[in-house]
């Protein structure tokens, strides 16, 4: 009795529980009450409140020690540490036995790396491990993270968030269902549902999976991604660039560059491509396609009732308006009449340069070995047509119609008039000629966009 009355007038007092299978559990407050709860020895310490076990503090207001369980329930300001780790919390529990901490209210956690929040958490002393449920937030200097279920590994510093994840940073947000970080490798991956959006360049990627190389610069993101970049020309016409491939890698250094490979798809406009391989040098303002062996297919472009082919095709923009197409090796331009449907100008060459104001053809240069087919018209009716050749061609339009033609380097033409073209259209094609039925829409990307 004499020793429960000492215990209970004390300012501070100390207890030991020893078990089996756990370190020496301290607790030392202001006061003890002891009480039976269904059965179970409890012990309630109240004011200044400290409990130690190995490098596990913990201090509160108010502690109830279940006995046998080996359980303490905490209460007011819950302050929990382990060597970096500090979880604060108003109402917490501690398992002894497991070392293991739990909060079923706002729980935050800070281990001098990461700042870590939710509607509920539970922290593994043993294995250094946070389990948060509910409203997660993490942030890490300027990135933070949101998603209902996230499990953060302390000593690896690795997270894994589940759950409707967002990841914000200075210029770009992630969406994804699930993601995991690695912040020794600096690598994320983000599975399913994946969105990124870059609000200073009006960009959109979408796709299945993404990979972040942090010390490489690079993203890589796959399972059909498409690009939506919506900008508005200085003439106020609102348009978009949609690109799509099955693999897309951006990479943010001084190039500041999107690669686009296997079954690229590009449109934007009155402008389609369908192609292999693609950069697009976004502070450059250009895009450009090429084939990537000598047995791989020459990326095709369309503009307006034009089809461009070449072993390279190079876009140009300013002011987020087609500026002009630099077309290189094996360059070809085929372009339909909309009256006579078997009828194609044609023009082949080493190098073709077209040149644009305000969204129209004003120039086009060939250069190196040019061979060109033009069908002729009289007050809108067929009449023959001109075939040409000569080292170089320069061709200029007036409202997208050829104004004029000046040859150079040994130029030659001859001229087959109607009565033998007439159901003869086929014979007059250049070596190069091909029509390509591929054209991609922007309708048909977005489409497959919204089945995926």
């Amino acid at each position: 009795m004499l020793r429960i009355i000492l215990l209970l007038i004390s300012s501070h007092f100390l207890f030991n529980e020893f078990y089996a299978q756990s370190e020496t559990v301290r607790v030392i407050g202001d006061s003890l009450v002891g009480k039976v709860i269904g059965g179970e020895n409890v012990r309630v310490v109240t004011g200044n409140v400290k409990i130690n076990q190995g490098n596990v503090n913990i201090t509160c207001r108010q502690a109830i020690q279940f006995l046998k369980r080996n359980e303490v329930e905490l209460l007011g300001n819950v302050l929990v540490k382990q060597d970096s780790v500090v979880i604060r919390t108003e109402r917490g529990y501690y398992y002894g036995r497991e070392k293991i901490s739990y909060s079923d209210t706002s729980v935050y956690l800070d281990d001098g790396h990461i700042q870590l929040s939710a509607d509920t958490g539970y922290y593994y002393f043993n294995e250094e491990k946070a389990l948060f449920i509910s409203n997660v937030n993490l942030y890490e200097g300027f990135t933070k993270l949101f998603s209902n279920r996230l499990t953060y590994f302390n000593k690896l510093d690795e997270a894994v968030a589940l759950g409707d994840v967002i990841v914000s940073d200075t210029a770009t947000i992630i969406f994804a269902d699930s993601l995991q970080h690695s912040k020794s490798k600096n690598i994320s991956i983000a599975y399913s549902n994946v969105k990124i959006v870059n609000e200073i360049n009006n960009i959109i990627i979408t796709g299945d999976k993404l990979e972040d190389f942090g010390d490489s610069n690079l993203t890589r993101i796959t399972g059909h991604p498409v690009l939506i970049q919506i900008d508005t020309s200085s003439t106020g016409i609102v348009d978009s660039l949609i690109i799509t491939s099955l693999i897309m890698e951006t990479i943010d250094d001084s190039s500041a560059k999107l690669i686009a490979k296997d079954s690229v798809r590009i449109v934007r406009g009155a402008f389609a491509s369908e192609n292999e391989f693609t950069l697009y040098f976004r502070d450059d303002k250009k895009i450009v396609t090429f084939k990537t062996g000598e047995r791989e297919p020459s990326p095709v472009m369309w503009y307006e009732n034009t089809q461009l082919t070449g072993d390279s095709i190079t876009i140009f923009t300013k002011e987020n308006q087609i500026d002009w197409i630099n077309i290189d090796r094996n360059a070809f331009i085929l372009t339909s009449n909309e009256k006579y449907n078997n009828r194609y100008d044609q023009i082949s060459g080493r190098n073709i340069k077209m040149y644009f104001s305000e969204g129209r053809i004003n120039k086009t240069i060939v250069n190196g070995g040019v061979l060109s087919i033009y069908y002729m018209y009289e007050d809108g009716e067929a009449n023959g047509l001109i075939k040409s050749s000569a080292e170089n061609i320069n061709i200029f339009f007036d409202s997208s119609k050829v104004s004029d033609v000046k040859m150079y380097g040994t130029p030659a033409s001859e001229y087959h008039p109607e009565n033998l073209v007439k159901g003869n259209e086929k014979e007059f094609t250049l070596p190069s000629f091909k029509i390509y039925l591929n054209r991609p829409k922007k309708e048909s990307i977005l489409q497959l966009k919204k089945r995926k």
